[in-house]
């Protein structure tokens, strides 16, 4: 698996136009000011000055110092800071200073090197400004002895190139060259023999001079003694001594130990050890014993700073004879730095619909450890949603992997860990807290698949009947939710106007009184909506239950209160108990218990001889009339509701107790002789009969022409005001809810003693398209409101449910 993901990362990065090949390099002088333009990199790089801005480029250098800037205007390349080659470099025989050019979206680099060029800004030094040099006068003509040459910082024909003496000594001359490329060396050579009696000392000047333009030169003062005797210089046993130091050696540790001998004796044969160029600071860090030669630490080293010494240590005899050797210490590199997470680029927070691929974060890591101490790998700990892969170099792109959810996880920590190849491997991490931003990805969920809610008929305008509430996941605007009330379909009209929703908190309210009897349930869809863009929504059904209220008193069909006197019934002397007078019929436009109906006795002139069936409403004699009974009696029969509070009807009615019905002067009956309850039971079914078919013929009727209207209406809409409605309510429930009147006859004949009641028919009034009812009193028509009816609305299973829109599209007059 690891070497898969090697091989994908290597791909996508040979893909990447980021890298280019050569590196595009420059030369600059040394000492150049700041703000001196070095080159016009953009055009190099082919690329336009305008895209430096657009892409964010800047310049990044391993060590973190920015010798450079960018003109990001003209592209140019400028010095950010005073160059000087010698700090930068050394002694080496090039300088260059590379760095890379960082462009971003898509991300690409440019490797460039300027290369410092050295002037003549440095005079050779000498390490001491006199220096003393005793020679036996018994020194063979061409002896030569060696001196410290002096320092130039220059490089090249800028650096040292010959040696004079002044003034002019015919007992010396003075020469220099290399024995090695490294190895540079300065002797005065014995011309003349020397005779101490005739001159003991000598002093001339050592000059040395640069090959710059124009010439620099040091100089030096140069005493000879003359000695008597010592004839032997001492000898070291190695030409050069190397020693190899770890760069964590405590201090006083032993680097080396050089050994020189002289073939004097005595004092002339004592040797005596000390480092020369007293002037260079590089033996700082060491110490020699001046009589065993051991090298010793004087403090740690650092690799990382220096990663080798050169020393040079003069052995002395005791007759002032010299020799001078060369001291290399390599320090050997330890892990003893930790790697560097140096972030270029961190995007955060980024949208939780970033693609994958998607880079969050660009760092570079370094360590200034050598070989396998400072190799750095990095690794991203326990994550599924992000990946580090090789950018350039040592540059990482942290990427994600997958689509993210910020309702599932809103931050990431991610913790990435670059370690060495050391032994003990060093490690250094780097936290990335990454944070999801929100998109509106997550529509509004309602608490409830739908909501019912009750409100008792009558009700106060704007009364709230309950609250919808829905939820969203998202932040932010994202997740405020506001309600609204939509239609069924695009095309429709809007909902039923009788009822709000609160936008705010979802509270519904119904804005009008409502009458079971009109509707009994409303259907409207609330949609909950947010602040997104684009916004997303959901509908929920809101079903809006009409609770029955007592409101309708019950309604008296028959005997008939509007004919004046009150009708009369006829009962016959010789009827016994039980004999059925007449039937109180009623109804009450209620349902449930506020329609139940029980009939009750009032008032009578004998109440004694009356009997009223609770439940059936039937008018029945208790007993047998008597011959002191009243012939003519009054009755009033109370029909009361089962609401609460139950509301009450009164039937008034007059009951004739005849011995001989021909007494009346009624016309003579054709018919035999039945039973006078039998007949009057027969009568009033058949009057049922008749006028439900009537009622239902004038109902098709009524249907037929509704569907018509309604297709030449198709597309139009009608809106009725508040007030209209409210008031049209009130009206429809102050008249009652039954369809017409019912008128009946009676026919009373003489003759053969025996009386039959005649239903001849129900008188009905010329109907509009619209039903009317009757109420209490004589005269008083009230309309009741009427709707289209649809085959929905006959079916059993939805008895008198109306949909908001057709609530809506009742007419009132």
């Amino acid at each position: 698996m690891a070497t898969a993901r090697q091989v994908l990362c290597l791909c996508a990065f040979l893909s990447l136009p980021h890298a280019r090949a050569e590196p595009i390099r420059y030369s600059v002088a040394e000492e150049s000011e700041s703000g001196s333009v070095v080159a016009n990199v953009a055009e190099d790089a082919g690329l336009a000055p305008a895209q430096l801005s657009a892409r964010r480029a800047r310049l990044l250098s391993e060590d973190g110092r920015q010798h450079f800037r960018l003109d990001p205007g003209t592209g140019r390349l400028v010095v950010a800071e005073r160059l000087d080659r010698e700090e930068l470099c050394g002694q080496s025989a090039t300088c260059t200073l590379p760095f890379e050019l960082l462009l971003a979206n898509p991300v690409q680099f440019f490797r460039v090197e300027v290369t410092v060029e050295d002037i003549n800004d440095h005079a050779p030094v000498f390490p001491e400004e006199r220096v003393t040099l005793k020679i036996p006068e018994t020194s063979n003509v061409g002896s030569r002895f060696p001196l410290e040459g002096a320092r130039d910082l220059d490089i090249g024909s800028n650096s040292i190139q010959s040696y004079s003496i002044a003034p002019k000594k015919e007992y010396f001359s003075v020469d220099f060259g290399s024995r090695t490329e490294d190895d540079k060396y300065i002797e005065l050579i014995l011309e003349k023999p020397l005779d101490r009696e005739e001159q003991a000392e000598m002093d001339f000047s050592l000059i040395a001079m640069d090959g710059g333009y124009p010439p620099r030169s040091g100089t030096t003062q140069i005493h000879i003694g003359i000695l008597d005797v010592n004839d032997n210089a001492p000898v070291f046993t190695q030409k050069d001594f190397i020693a190899q130091v770890l760069e964590n050696a405590p201090e006083g540790s032993v680097v080396l130990r050089v050994v020189a001998t002289d073939r004097d004796a005595g004092v002339n044969g004592d040797i005596s050890y000390q480092f020369s160029q007293a002037g260079d600071q590089s033996h700082s860090a060491f110490v020699i014993d001046p009589m065993s030669g051991e090298i010793k630490l004087t403090k740690p080293l650092d690799f990382e700073a220096a990663k080798n010494y050169e020393l040079r240590v003069r052995a002395t005899d005791g007759g002032g004879l010299s020799a001078i050797c060369r001291v290399l210490v390599e320090v050997v590199d330890v892990n003893d730095n930790a790697p560097e997470v140096m972030v270029s680029s961190f995007s955060n927070p980024i949208p939780e619909d970033s693609l994958p691929g998607t880079v969050v974060a660009l760092f570079a890591v370094k360590d200034e450890d050598s070989g396998s101490n400072g190799k750095v790998s990095c690794a991203l700990e326990d994550q599924l949603s992000f990946f580090l892969r090789t950018a350039y170099k040592n540059y990482f792109e942290l990427v994600t992997v997958s689509a993210l959810d910020r309702e599932e996880k809103a931050r990431y920590i991610l913790t990435v860990t670059a370690a060495d190849a050391g032994s003990p491997p060093l490690t250094t991490t780097q936290t990335f807290t990454v944070d999801i931003s929100d998109v509106n990805d997550n529509a509004p969920v309602f608490n409830q698949t739908s909501y019912t809610v009750y409100v008792r008929e009558n009700n106060v305008p704007t009364v709230l009947v309950g609250t919808v509430s829905a939820v969203d996941t998202d932040v932010g605007p994202n997740a405020k939710v506001t309600y609204s009330l939509v239609p069924a379909h695009p095309t429709e009209q809007l909902p039923c106007s009788c009822i709000s929703v609160n936008s705010e908190n979802g509270n519904v309210f119904v804005l009008r009184p409502l009458d079971y009897e009109q509707v009994r349930q409303i259907k409207v869809l609330v949609s909950a909506t947010d602040a997104g863009s684009p916004p997303l929504s959901v509908n929920v059904t809101v079903r809006l239950v009409v609770v029955d209220e007592n409101d309708n008193a019950p309604l008296v069909l028959y005997p008939s209160q509007e004919s004046s006197p009150p009708s009369n019934e006829l009962v016959p002397v010789s009827a016994e108990a039980g004999y059925l007078i007449t039937k109180v019929v009623a109804v009450d436009a209620d349902s449930g218990q506020n329609s139940w109906l029980s009939y009750h006795l009032l008032r009578a002139t004998d109440p004694g001889l009356f009997v009223v069936g609770v439940q059936s409403g039937e008018v029945r004699l208790r007993r047998s009339v008597t011959e002191r009974d009243a012939v003519k009696q009054k009755l009033v029969v109370l029909v009361r509701d089962n609401g609460q509070p139950p509301l009450s009807a009164t039937a008034a009615l007059s009951a004739l107790l005849l011995s001989d019905f021909s007494d009346m002067h009624l016309p003579h009956s054709s018919l035999s002789t039945e039973d006078e309850g039998s007949s009057l039971t027969m009568y009033l079914i058949i009057s049922l009969v008749f006028v439900s078919l009537l009622f239902l013929v004038f109902t098709a009727v009524f249907i037929t022409h509704k569907v018509c209207k309604r297709k030449e209406l198709k597309g139009e809409h009608v809106l009725y005001g508040g007030s209209n409605l409210q008031s049209s309510l009130a009206d429809a429930a102050a008249a009652g809810t039954l369809p017409h009147a019912y008128c009946y006859e009676i026919s009373l004949t003489t003759g053969s003693g025996n009386s039959e009641f005649k239903f001849l028919k129900p008188i009905l009034p010329s109907l509009p398209p619209q039903l009317h009812a009757t109420g209490g009193g004589t005269n008083n028509e009230q309309d009741f409101p009427s709707g289209t009816l649809t085959a929905e609305d006959m079916e059993p299973k939805n008895p008198r449910m109306l949909s908001a829109e057709q609530f809506n599209s009742l007419s009132f007059k």
